[in-house]
């Protein structure tokens, strides 16, 4: 099986490389940062069903149904909310403006401190969130495949990291928005065969899967406890709320969407990459409670696995060769497709936010150097957090992705909405990062102790929204009415 996973990772690899040769010839720094606004929405729309589920949701959503039921699904939900609102508020503001970094608004608005706020906190999320992702496939790969070759998890992981470096080396976006199509196909054909051999080993029907679910408890999806972390409500706003920050306030997301032809494309793009996400999000979900029925009919010991554990053990142990290829594979895909996108949006705004390229170099050979420079920064800081996180993992990677975006994408979300939805002016530029770090902090001692200072209430995905208030009123305090509203 060793040998077969091998190949098959070999065969991908060489795959993707091909694509990046096609796609890279005759690349322009236009064509890495914008994809030179060429690309058919339907592309990008079907490639960002991969980018957007990445490695996490491939592992972890299954894995979480034994501890959260389906309770997950009512974020999905939210998802909606929150992608109807990224098409009809933010690329339209988006593709008025011309952006090739999203953060150029915050520049325009603000001043260059809070361009650089905005595109810092992002970078920090993405490196730390992307990286993560892609640790969850190597921590994988590593302990069901590299461990028994001796070969050591620093080793898988400059080796997987220096691929993804050089696939989207030359190309970077339009390189990205062409192998996501790629990669989506084969993590969404490891989502069908899987639940399709699990259904055939069973011998059961999805009615009789469903009544095993519902009899063992893991078919809930509604919590109706308004002070439990997981209910509804706070599960659906902080959904919306979650897909606004992490996908319409967010670099490498939006970068897809601006190499659309138009504005009318992207939002064409939006909406049908909505649609077809919330019906893979809800296959997961069946998936993770097929793997739970399926260990009890079984008699597979669960009890002292972590929840990511789960997919891979079963399907690398129990349903068979076929299998355990096509999770490895898919595994792959969702690995690569949520973390080549980040290297050029990383490298995208640290050259537009960070250095201000566009305002001081004067030749494309200059922008060049620049651009493969940082490039090249990027992915050894991603590279770097995947090394130290490999001494930290200890949870459902689905929990500490949503934690980590609710203290660093809540200033964004309030930057953002303050520049949108008032036309005042800060006093001094320079409270804008005291704020970005401030309101986090406040935030955080006020989860810690939520349960002593509000009566049991626990914090969950609703955490994202109080802080992107509290960064609001933050703003708010530190402003004034500009000339306009005095007149």
């Amino acid at each position: 099986m060793q040998i077969l996973i091998f190949l098959l990772f070999t065969v991908y690899t060489l795959a993707l490389f091909l694509m990046a040769w096609v796609t890279s010839r005759k690349a322009n720094n236009d064509t890495y940062f914008r994809g030179n606004r060429k690309s058919p929405w339907v592309v990008v729309a079907y490639g960002m069903v991969g980018a957007s589920l990445s490695g996490v949701t491939f592992m972890s959503v299954p894995g979480d149904v034994q501890t959260t039921q389906f309770t997950y699904f009512a974020v999905v939900l939210g998802y909606i909310l929150g992608y109807i609102a990224i098409a009809f508020l933010l690329l339209p503001l988006y593709y008025k403006l011309n952006l090739t970094s999203i953060y150029q608004f915050l520049g325009k608005r603000f001043g260059i401190e809070g361009q650089k706020t905005g595109s810092l906190l992002f970078i920090i999320s993405r490196l730390v969130g992307s990286a993560l992702r892609m640790y969850l496939v190597i921590f994988v790969l590593q302990i069901f495949l590299f461990d028994s070759w001796g070969i050591p998890m620093w080793a898988t992981s400059i080796f997987m990291i220096f691929t993804i470096f050089l696939y989207t080396f030359k190309g970077g976006i339009k390189t990205v928005v062409w192998t996501d199509i790629f990669q989506t196909t084969v993590f969404l054909a490891a989502l069908g065969a899987t639940i399709y051999l699990i259904f055939k080993d069973m011998d059961l029907s999805l009615g009789g899967a469903l009544s095993s679910m519902k009899i063992s408890g893991y078919t809930k999806v509604f919590v109706t406890d308004w002070k439990a972390h997981n209910y509804f409500l706070k599960h659906l706003f902080g959904g919306m709320f979650i897909t606004i920050a992490m996908t319409g306030l967010d670099q490498d997301m939006m970068q897809k969407n601006l190499t659309c032809k138009s504005l009318k494309d992207a939002q064409r793009n939006m909406m049908s990459f909505t649609g077809v996400l919330v019906i893979v999000n809800a296959f997961f979900l069946l998936l993770g409670g097929l793997l739970l029925v399926y260990a009890q009919q079984k008699g597979i010991d669960l009890s002292t696995m972590k929840t990511d554990q789960i997919y891979p053990y079963i399907a690398l142990n129990h349903l068979g060769i076929v299998a355990a290829a096509f999770f490895v594979i898919g595994l792959i895909a969702a690995g690569y497709s949520s973390a080549d996108g980040t290297f050029a949006a990383l490298t995208t705004s640290f050259c537009f936010d960070i250095l201000n390229m566009d305002k001081w170099t004067k030749t494309e050979k200059q922008r060049l150097v620049i651009r493969r420079l940082s490039h090249v920064l990027m992915s050894i800081l991603f590279l770097g957090v995947i090394l130290v996180f490999s001494n930290f993992h200890n949870d459902a990677l689905i929990r500490i992705l949503f934690i980590v975006a609710g203290y660093t994408y809540g200033p964004i979300l309030g930057l953002f909405a303050f520049g949108m939805f008032t036309k005042r002016e800060i006093k001094h530029g320079w409270l804008i990062p005291i704020l970005a770090v401030l309101m986090p902090v406040v935030m955080f001692f006020i989860s810690k102790y939520s349960t002593l200072l509000l009566g049991g209430y626990k914090f969950g995905f609703e955490l994202l929204i109080i802080n992107g208030g509290l960064m609001f009123l933050g703003l708010m305090v530190c402003s004034k009415r500009t000339s306009f509203q005095k007149r």
